[in-house]
């Protein structure tokens, strides 16, 4: 019968843990390299000699106190859960930081084991370590790892299995001197607690005596408030005595004693180290982190970032688009043929599901370049130098260096969401500042933001593509800056902000593995958006602007004068040899088989794939194909065809008034239209008014639905580009309006699964709802200037967009510094 044995795997952030995790599983999951990245525990199972182990990737912390949310976490899974191994994944090139956290584990009483990871980066900087003196002297099993490389994973599966099956460890308690005789009596008093929770009563009273909020918690939780009330007093008693006597803090004496014992270990069982020079790091940090260098160098990330993926990796497209036409071809051909007028259902139904679909799945060869480039930011160990750089910067705007993940999971530079962005906002202390950056959060550039910027920049910024990418990508972070200070000013004021702590992880070159696999897992993730979300507000769209249909009246109209066409091409087909397919059993047919002809031969890219199309369609059939493609000489043929070609194009133009009508007197149509009073001055139409609308279910649901208002007929397969910028074009459309829409998307309200997680984060319904009115009256408030004024100045889009940015990016500047001034006088008054 085959065991089961649950480990966990703590340690310090940026000692390689959810990488090492990966090596031991197997499992797939984010590994980044900053800190914070790991915010909930991870599951993965292996099997091993018998054993069938579950390993629970923690929270990354230094310590097993309850200051953070990360350290409670951790803790409170190691009290709760009692894992058979706990795994200390340690960094071996820092390992005085490191060994605080194994004496933590040791002191709660648990199966340890020591993972010595990155051993190569120690050795580099000419460490040694003597795995048997130390494993002695800990009496635990210590193994050399390089997770990167995943070297060490059978080694560590090993010791963990030999260890879950050993007996209980050897004692390894540190002599905490003066507080000795505090702690041997207060252990009396916490027994029965301890036990209940198979914890050492020693731990426990240290606990107690450092003043822990969680241990005080724990102990009132298992034997009753009543009771523990005594010896919580007792305990702080002791605490306070022991400071008076002492001069410090029980806490304070406790770390420093930990402090000891680790120099101690070090002392005996470490070499070398100490004078290996400076690291590549460092050498590498005073270019990137200079105080002049490093805004350039973050400027110059960000923009190639945007060059590579948006400018450059759009061309891909031009090959991605015939393939999904052609799928589309394959669907069509699956579904009901079309009616001469009206198509059935399903078969309209199918087609704006693959229409909607494909019109995002286009953009799949941009989002896997800018994954991609964002994994190879978070390996190389940059990101952390970005929360670094911009930690100053975010504190001047009522945010501090915490901010920073969360800002990088909603996507500063693309690619993110704000959904696991203000989710990660729980991990930051204050109140000011967590608010501050849920509400900022949305502003960032999610990967859902991108089709719509890279639709609207390929219609009216081709030649402008790599400015206006600068422009945007850079410019929803001076909107979230200044939104966040005027909060912060306002609805937040009053709340302090705590200090930014952190520490910047060694440079590491990334492996093409890791990135590879990252980028094609979220792309991966963005695909199932598409499947799911995406594709369930395409259902609800399409039926709003089906219900509640055309009336009789003017259904009876539409009738008439496709009988009418139909009519005038039978006429004209009189006395044709072809005159026998102009009969009403073959009209919808014979129209049908035209469109598909034309399509294809649209679709079809050389001399042979144009020929092979002409095969496929004679033998489909050849009656028809005469009057397609008239053999020479057959002018009987040549008449017909031209006859049918007038016939196809009044179809087509009846058709498609008949959509415009049906979806301007539809639900949502009329919806759009009552909101024109409104946003006329912003440029924006009804379709446009619906597909922003529909954004608010899902961010890539603009794009879809500005997919399937700006039609597609029956014999083309032009992209969207090219159909939204002819038929915006005609209506007179400018750059402007690209403009007005760009800043509108860039401040509006966030998603719906957003608002909900804003609810969850704030606890507040009065909270969601200023999540959703302020960004939706500043979108619109701004795009209404801007599109009206230059509508007046008659300056060109990228003229306007540039002043935008230049006034806002002052703007910044301005209160940047009157808050550093304010900041630098109230700390001369403290002195």
């Amino acid at each position: 019968m085959t065991k089961q044995i649950k480990v966990a795997l703590a340690g310090q952030q940026n000692a390689g843990k959810s990488t090492l995790f990966n090596v031991l599983t197997g499992a797939r999951q984010h590994v980044a390299n900053y800190p914070g990245v790991t915010v909930d525990k991870k599951y993965g199972c292996y099997n091993f000699e018998g054993l069938s182990v579950t390993a629970v990737d923690l929270p990354g912390t230094y310590s097993l106190t309850s200051f953070s949310l990360e350290e409670r976490v951790a803790r409170d899974f190691l009290i709760r859960e009692r894992p058979d191994v706990a795994v200390n994944v340690v960094d071996a090139s820092n390992l005085r930081r490191s060994l605080h956290l194994t004496f933590q584990l040791l002191e709660m009483g648990l199966k340890a084991v020591l993972a010595l990871n990155m051993m190569d980066m120690a050795k580099r900087r000419g460490i040694s370590v003597d795995l048997a003196g130390l494993s002695r002297t800990l009496g635990l099993a210590v193994v050399e790892t390089i997770g990167s490389k995943a070297v060490g994973r059978d080694a560590l599966r090993e010791a963990i299995s030999h260890t879950a099956q050993s007996g209980p460890q050897p004692d390894c308690a540190i002599d905490y001197g003066a507080l000795e005789a505090r702690i041997e009596q207060l252990e009396e008093s916490v027994a029965s607690c301890a036990t209940s929770w198979n914890l050492p009563a020693r731990w426990l009273a240290i606990k107690l005596l450092e003043q822990d909020s969680q241990a005080q918690t724990l102990l009132a939780e298992t034997i009753g408030t009543a009771e523990a009330a005594p010896i919580l007093e007792a305990a702080r008693s002791m605490a306070a005595s022991f400071e008076v006597a002492e001069g410090l803090s029980a806490s304070d004496h406790v770390i420093a004693m930990r402090d000891q014992q680790v120099q101690r270990l070090l002392d005996a069982h470490v070499e070398g180290g100490q004078n290996a020079g400076e690291s590549v790091s460092n050498k590498i940090d005073r270019v990137v982190l200079n105080r002049w260098a490093a805004p350039v160098f973050l400027v110059f990330t960000v923009f190639m970032i945007y060059q590579i993926s948006i400018v450059w990796g759009y061309e891909l497209t031009n090959h991605t688009w015939p393939f999904l036409a052609s799928l589309r071809e394959i669907m069509a051909g699956l579904l009901p043929d079309a009616g001469f007028l009206e198509d059935p259902y399903s078969r309209s139904m199918g087609l704006w599901l693959v229409d909607s679909a494909n019109t995002l799945l286009n953009y799949v060869p941009i989002f896997i370049i800018l994954f991609a480039l964002i994994a190879i930011l978070e390996d190389s160990g940059y990101m952390a130098r970005i929360a670094f750089i911009l930690d100053k910067i975010l504190h001047r705007f009522g945010l501090h260096g915490q901010s920073t993940l969360p800002l990088i999971l909603g996507g500063v530079f693309a690619g993110g969401c704000a959904v696991p962005g203000i989710m990660s906002t729980k991990g930051i202390p204050d109140n000011r500042a967590r608010m501050a950056t849920i509400f900022a959060v949305p502003f960032m550039n999610c990967l859902a933001k991108v089709p719509l910027y890279t639709l609207l920049l390929g219609i009216f910024f081709v030649e402008d593509k790599s400015l206006m990418m600068f422009y945007i990508s850079t410019m929803t972070i001076i909107f979230a800056l200044l939104v966040s200070k005027l909060l912060t000013v306002t609805v937040l004021r009053g709340q302090e902000t705590s200090p930014f702590v952190m520490e910047l992880p060694a440079y590491h070159m990334p492996t093409l593995t890791a990135v590879l696999r990252r980028s094609f897992e979220r792309t991966w993730i963005y695909l199932k958006k598409v499947g799911t979300i995406v594709v369930a507000v395409a259902v609800v769209v399409f039926t709003l602007l089906q219900f509640p249909g055309l009336s009789d009246e003017r259904m009876d109209d539409f009738k008439a004068q496709g009988m009418a066409a139909i009519e005038a091409f039978q006429a004209k087909m009189s006395g044709n040899a072809y005159e026998e397919f102009a009969g009403n059993a073959h009209i919808v047919g014979l129209v049908n088989y035209y469109t598909d002809f034309k399509r294809a031969k649209l679709n079809a890219s050389g001399a042979e794939a144009s020929k092979a199309v002409n095969d496929t369609f004679q033998a489909r059939n050849p009656d028809y194909f005469a009057l397609v493609k008239a053999p020479k000489g057959d002018k009987q043929a040549k008449a017909a065809g031209k006859a049918l070609k007038k016939l196809v194009k009044t179809r087509k133009s009846i058709r498609r008034v008949m959509k415009e009508a049906r979806i301007t007197n539809s639900v949502l149509g009329m919806v759009g239209r009552s909101m024109e009073p409104v946003t006329q001055f912003a440029g924006f139409d009804w379709k446009i008014n619906v597909a922003l609308l529909s954004s608010f279910a899902a961010r890539e649901s603009s794009v879809a639905t500005l997919g399937v208002l700006f039609q597609q007929d029956e014999d083309q397969n032009a992209t969207l580009e090219q159909r939204m910028g002819a038929e915006t074009e005609a209506a007179g459309a400018t750059a402007l309006l690209a403009v007005s829409m760009i800043l509108f998307f860039a401040l509006y309200p966030p998603c719906l699964a957003t608002t909900v997680m804003v609810k969850v984060q704030t606890g507040s319904y009065k909270w969601m709802l200023f999540a959703i009115l302020f960004p939706t009256m500043l979108g619109l408030t701004v795009s209404s200037l801007v599109f009206t004024i230059g509508h007046m100045t008659g300056v060109t889009g990228i003229q306007m967009m540039t002043m935008v940015y230049l006034s806002a990016l002052a703007l910044l500047i301005l209160v940047g510094l009157v808050s550093g001034r304010n900041e630098a006088r109230r700390g001369r008054m403290g002195q």
